[in-house]
């Protein structure tokens, strides 16, 4: 492509995922700007995609998934985990389980003391409200008219009910709005649906802006190497279908390609840690050694327990019942179809001395894995459970100074010790759980990890063996003081050590939150909007949180 006007944009996005989607909205609102969006995957238009109950569907594609895969797991004997990031419009809010959950207040906070001034939850809560479009309307912790629709489920499965009462049996709270003044306690899950479909950040943000004639989307485009003049980035290489193109921004290269792609793009392009560059020939443009490091996830554990009546969706699960919920769907886009059937769900604290919930509920009336893979035999119910601020840290690293080739990724799941003491009160705190009063008329064997995993020995032992990732890398690209020598963004999201480049998505989190990770990726793409168009801040709020009283004595 020669250089000319047609190739020449102000703000040129790589990645159309969580983060890529709000800013190709934001940043063209005004008519002005040219905005030009690099997305290597295609079109969203998939019944797959855009029906709530299919999720693990197109999560299972190659199509519209990287499927990437972790090194061998030392924490998890030797376990390869899969990685799943979306390769689609919408990125992974296309492919994702349709969670809105932003996080305790408390992780914000801490960003802020791990240096991401300015990320305080009073200064994010604004942009929370500002993306969301509640079903129930807007209060002071919630949305009533941003782009991204979230709704509760109808709760029609008892279970659901029986879940949120044997918690409340047990000693824990019921919380009014788990995203609100009170995370934790136990209560009703929102999801990202709009009239029965996926409201990825595609539908929400991506195709109203697409109407603008100065916003500009690239499909089956993939990005190479950011380009510089001197220190500063100037634009992007990339190629489609064997044809190499180079395309400029006259303000700034914005990366939006996640938690594995982000860094990986930055490496090849000089910024990251030099001993890891130079072998591969790649020339050091800033030596961030923090790049690609810091990688943080939720691993997760299904506590699953036979149901003794017939009400669990297992009796759906067949070819005909699910054509006819399919079919009902694409008529009336309701029904079963119609959600992701994660519509309960908890935040507890592990332990005494622990100030915050660290541990998070999906309940689910079904036995199965998250990505459908693993049926159940029978009827049956289950929480997905684990600890939500894991201490162990993995990393994404060159193969090589190919682009086409796949970075390596390790997580080190449990291998800080701490983690598989978090998961044993986990599996303990939950079986208490389903023990209680409200389950009696369902609760069948304990299917797992089953009632003779009982010593620390074999907890640990079927944690290894059996947890899953819930698909939450982050942190791999961390905000912090621009003196800290391993931050890679300042507290407004510009790469450290060059001009005109910033990353916005889940890999700029200092530290992982304690939830699902697609909204704070949105709140993130919000603020950083506005940081990088140079307009002031939305005013903090000074809405109040819950504390739980006597924390440092009480587990509940």
């Amino acid at each position: 492509m020669q250089d000319g006007a047609h190739d020449l944009f102000d703000y040129v996005i790589i990645g159309a995922g969580s983060a890529g989607c709000v800013l190709a909205d934001r940043l063209s609102a005004d008519g002005a700007n040219r905005v030009l969006v690099l997305e290597f995957g295609g079109s969203d238009r998939s019944v797959f995609i855009q029906m709530p109950s299919a999720l693990s569907i197109p999560m299972n594609m190659k199509k519209y998934n990287w499927m990437y895969e972790s090194e061998p797991e030392p924490g998890l004997g030797g376990r390869r985990m899969h990685c799943p990031r979306g390769k689609v419009l919408g990125g992974s809010s296309s492919i994702n389980g349709l969670v809105y959950m932003r996080g305790a207040p408390a992780d914000f906070d801490r960003w802020q003391q791990e240096g991401a001034q300015g990320w305080s939850y009073a200064d994010v809560l604004p942009y929370f409200k500002r993306a969301e479009s509640r079903r129930e309307g807007g209060d002071a912790y919630r949305g009533g008219d941003g782009p991204l629709a979230t709704r509760y489920g109808t709760l029609e499965n008892p279970l659901y009910r029986a879940f949120i009462t044997a918690a409340q049996q047990a000693g824990y709270p019921a919380s009014d709005d788990v995203n609100g003044y009170r995370q934790e306690g136990f209560g009703r899950m929102d999801m990202t649906v709009r009239d029965g479909v996926r409201w990825s950040a595609a539908n929400a943000y991506l195709k109203p802006a697409m109407k603008r004639a100065n916003l500009k989307v690239e499909t089956h485009a993939r990005a190479e190497r950011i380009l510089f003049e001197g220190r500063r980035a100037i634009g992007v290489r990339w190629s489609r279908g064997g044809t190499t193109h180079e395309v400029r921004a006259a303000r700034e290269v914005i990366l939006c390609g996640g938690p594995i792609n982000s860094p990986q793009l930055l490496k090849l392009s000089g910024i990251g840690a030099a001993e890891e560059l130079r072998p591969l020939g790649i020339d050091i443009m800033a030596d961030r050694p923090g790049v690609g490091e810091n990688l943080q996830d939720h691993l997760e554990v299904y506590f699953q327990q036979a149901c003794t009546q017939p009400i669990t969706l297992y009796s759906k699960m067949g070819l005909f019942a699910r054509g006819l919920i399919g079919a009902r769907w694409l008529l009336r886009k309701d029904g079963l179809g119609a959600t992701n059937h994660f519509e309960a769900c908890g935040f507890i604290r592990s332990g005494p001395g622990v100030a915050s919930p660290d541990i998070q509920y999906h309940f689910l009336p079904l036995a199965v894995t998250y990505d459908g893979q693993g049926l159940a035999s029978e009827h049956g119910y289950q929480a997905h459970v684990g600890p939500m601020r894991a201490k162990s840290r993995g990393w994404v690293r060159l193969a090589s100074a190919d682009p086409l080739e796949a970075p390596h990724i390790r997580f080190n799941y449990l291998t800080h010790p701490d983690d598989r003491a978090e998961f044993r009160a986990a599996v303990r705190l939950t079986r208490e759980i389903f023990a209680q009063e409200a389950f009696a008329p369902y609760r069948g064997r304990e299917i797992a990890p089953g009632a003779q995993v009982v010593s620390d020995e074999a907890i640990d032992a079927f944690v290894a063996a059996k947890a899953e990732s819930a698909y939450h890398p982050s942190c791999t690209c961390r905000m912090g003081a621009p003196s800290d020598p391993l931050a890679v963004l300042d507290p407004q999201m510009r790469v450290i050590g060059v001009e005109g480049l910033r990353v916005v998505d889940s890999s700029a989190m200092p530290s992982i939150t304690n939830a699902n990770l697609n909204a704070p990726t949105i709140m993130m793409a919000e603020k950083a909007a506005d940081h990088i168009l140079g307009r002031p801040l939305l005013a903090p709020s000074d809405a109040p949180v819950y504390a739980a009283p006597d924390w440092v004595r009480a587990q509940r």
